[in-house]
């Protein structure tokens, strides 16, 4: 996958000061977990017959990408704004115990989207088929444990802006289906403000009845 960007001049950048800061931190990433009402997805998904996994995969980057501080990445030493990001995301081999990921371009189409995903998730022999690409959003569901709380490891490489998204096992409280939502961000390119408008956004998509 190879998507279309635009270098960023430096010089003219309002975010410059902010990001050579964070950038030279020890630990330049920040992860932040919240809860998402899932109870009108949960049940739109089911009736349409689509798979909960693939689906929440589509909603959530379909909500980052929508938010341009997803979108900025390091390549080659320069400050690059992405058109588009695409998606990777963990799927379990139960025979094996172990997960595979999977990249999968991103397409807006929430049906045509979770099709494509979920073949070639089962379609892919392959754990690792490649290091990924930074026009990806990292996505490893977690459906066995309702966590409030979630790290990741850490490569070392200081330039890796890719954003992790993870998402626990739901559980009903006060007659709604709830599921913790978390997110790792490169704080060069994102804020506290990014991650509000991203959980406002995905609460949005969640709560409509027509996805």
């Amino acid at each position: 996958m190879s998507n279309q960007y635009r270098v960023i001049d430096e010089k003219t950048w309002d975010r410059a000061m902010h990001c050579m800061v964070f950038r030279n931190s020890i630990e330049p990433a920040f992860c932040v977990t919240f809860e998402v009402d899932i109870t009108n997805f949960k049940r739109v998904v089911k009736e349409r017959g689509l798979s909960f996994t693939m689906a929440m995969v589509y909603a959530v980057c379909k909500c980052a990408n929508e938010i341009e501080a997803f979108r900025y990445r390091f390549v080659d030493g320069q400050i690059v704004l992405f058109d588009r990001i695409d998606t990777a995301f963990t799927y379990l081999n139960k025979e094996t115990e172990l997960f595979k990921v999977v990249n999968v371009p991103f397409i807006d189409d929430l049906e045509e989207y979770c099709g494509l995903a979920l073949r070639t998730a089962e379609e892919q022999k392959e754990y690792f088929t490649g290091p990924l690409g930074n026009d990806v959003f990292q996505c490893s569901p977690m459906p066995w444990v309702t966590y409030t709380h979630i790290s990741h490891t850490n490569s070392g490489k200081k330039d890796n802006a890719t954003p992790l998204f993870d998402w626990g096992k739901y559980y009903e409280k006060d007659g709604r289906i709830m599921m913790p939502v978390s997110v790792q961000a490169h704080h060069s390119f994102v804020d506290g403000l990014h991650i509000g408008q991203f959980a406002e956004g995905l609460q949005s998509y969640l709560d409509k009845n027509i996805l």
